[in-house]
């Protein structure tokens, strides 16, 4: 199958559920769905559904953790020709509230777990008209017990245009309110096909998701649905849950952000597992520091490969495989997000839009078919994000002279501190390096004589002390005088986003509080 075949996103979810009825298609603890199972239920999902006004060009929320029945949900949703977008189970009250009058959700499907937000969000969100849970509660009206009562029919692939919006994800964030990403039709099977080719898939995947379904852990579900594999889902990561997973079920592929495989290294000893069958790890979403990324080779062996991309590209952009990551051979490809993705155009910027030759800093910009097809309701935004007919990433880049792409930081990020550009995550890489460090974000804090003092926030390994002096003579060495930080703080845990990626946008507004910019 190619884009050229003109196959939609949803034609392939149907031939996915329709192609291998007998096979094992879910798994969520003791629960196990065959494909044909699955199919039924999405069928009689999508009956409801469309009774209670789910339609083509309607808006449906979730509130769930990982289950079957909200991903099939989510299926169904896209065959009455609606848009679907997750809310994250960790989110407050009012930022589920004020996204989804964003979107103009008009119906929210929760699980149990979740009936008292679902009530409050009911109430205050004027656009939400209608609860529908998976499960009985006080709050709504029982979504599963409703599809038992109807009979499943085939599925269909209904009339759709490759521009009709079918997954509007929102962004993290960590740089400004959230912007629904509006993914289509055609952006979803571009994705998929780009993912297929570079994200190391087997035949027959038995693909393990414990990050949130509502983000990036969903993108591997149907290209392993589309090859006859088994997904499993777990309700959220624990570590030891994890490692049982991945053991009992015999998993070959997984999806971690890198805090998961902090957690994984620190908290657990992953050599009591038979984790035989684990063929890859997918590591992405933000940054990994490259000793740390040296320590998950020793421990799971050379199976580690990391996807870059972002919300706006479906994750696809760029790919550093299995065989790049060689610390003996080729340490300086630890640091990097490797080389573009099958179908993508990657290039590094400057400021004019032109393309900079390898060993200058630019802004990573991309161009595909995977790429959004803007922000929902936000123009101004979505020209600049597009300007000079690129996808501005907002992260700064080098390419090398073999093609490899290094991130340098997010734009938004860089400090300035004595009329020097400095990029924190050149200073975190170093400190990281520490064996007393488990995590590290660092950032500018006003400072008079400087603008921006450059501060690191650490956290420290369990039973370790932290040396402010090691740290500061390390970066010195590494990076020179001026990057090295006025000051180390030592703290518990780091603020991360509702998806794992550490906040610095939190842990900046301690020290910018009072201030009429967050420049100095």
């Amino acid at each position: 199958m190619t884009a050229a075949d003109g196959a939609s996103y949803l034609r392939v979810l149907v031939e996915s559920l329709t192609r291998y009825p007998d096979r094992e298609a879910l798994v969520a603890g003791d629960r196990r769905l065959t494909y044909a199972q699955a199919g039924d239920l999405v069928s009689r999902l999508q009956q409801v559904l469309h009774a209670h006004g789910v339609g083509r060009g309607s808006s449906v929320v979730t509130l769930s953790p990982n289950t079957p029945d909200v991903l099939l949900a989510q299926f169904a949703v896209g065959l009455n020709g609606a848009r679907y977008t997750g809310l994250h189970p960790l989110g407050s009250v009012d930022d589920h509230v004020a996204l989804c009058e964003d979107a103009g959700a008009t119906v929210l499907l929760a699980h149990p777990d979740h009936a008292d937000t679902a009530a409050a969000v009911l109430e205050r969100a004027a656009s939400v008209g209608t609860v529908l849970t998976f499960g009985p509660t006080e709050v709504g009206q029982d979504l599963l017990a409703l599809a038992g009562g109807v009979t499943a029919r085939p599925l269909a692939v209904p009339a759709t245009s490759p521009d009709d919006t079918v997954w509007m994800p929102y962004t993290g964030g960590t740089t400004g309110r959230s912007k629904g990403v509006m993914h289509t039709q055609s952006s979803m099977v571009q994705g998929m096909l780009s993912l297929a080719a570079d994200w190391g898939l087997s035949a027959r995947p038995r693909y393990l998701a414990s990050a949130p379904i509502t983000h990036a852990s969903v993108l591997p579900v149907l290209p392993t649905l589309a090859r006859g594999g088994t997904v499993v889902l777990n309700r959220g990561f624990d570590p030891e849950v994890w490692l049982d997973t991945v053991e009992r079920e015999h998993i070959d592929y997984v999806f971690v952000v890198p805090t998961m495989l902090y957690v994984l290294l620190d908290q657990t000893d992953p050599t009591r597992h038979d984790l035989s069958a684990l063929d890859t790890i997918l590591y992405g979403s933000a940054p990994m520091s490259a000793s740390r990324l040296g320590e998950a080779l020793d421990v799971f062996g050379p199976i580690l490969m990391q996807g870059y991309g972002q919300t706006e590209t479906l994750a696809v952009g760029t790919v550093l495989r299995k065989d790049e990551h060689d610390p003996v051979h080729r340490p300086d490809l630890l640091t990097s997000c490797g080389r573009a993705t099958a179908g993508a155009e990657v290039e590094v910027l400057d400021a004019d839009g032109a393309p900079l030759p390898p060993g200058e800093i630019g802004e990573l910009c991309m161009r595909g078919g995977f790429v959004m097809n803007g922000y929902w309701r936000r123009p101004e935004l979505t020209a600049e994000a597009f300007e000079h007919g690129w996808l501005h990433t907002g992260d700064m880049a080098v390419r090398d002279d073999r093609g490899f792409l290094h991130l340098v930081d997010r734009k938004k990020d860089m400090i300035i501190s004595g009329a020097f550009n400095i990029y924190p995550r050149e200073i975190e890489d170093v400190i990281a390096a520490d064996p007393s460090v488990s995590s590290v974000a660092v950032i500018g804090v006003p400072d008079p004589k400087w603008g921006e003092a450059v501060t690191a926030v650490v956290v420290a390994r369990p039973g370790r002390t932290v040396d402010e002096d090691v740290l500061k003579a390390a970066v010195r060495a590494s990076k020179g005088a001026h990057q090295v930080p006025k000051s180390v703080l030592v703290v518990d845990r780091l603020p991360v986003t509702a998806v794992g990626k550490i906040d610095k946008k939190a842990l900046r507004a301690r020290y910018w509080q009072g201030m009429s910019r967050a420049v100095n």
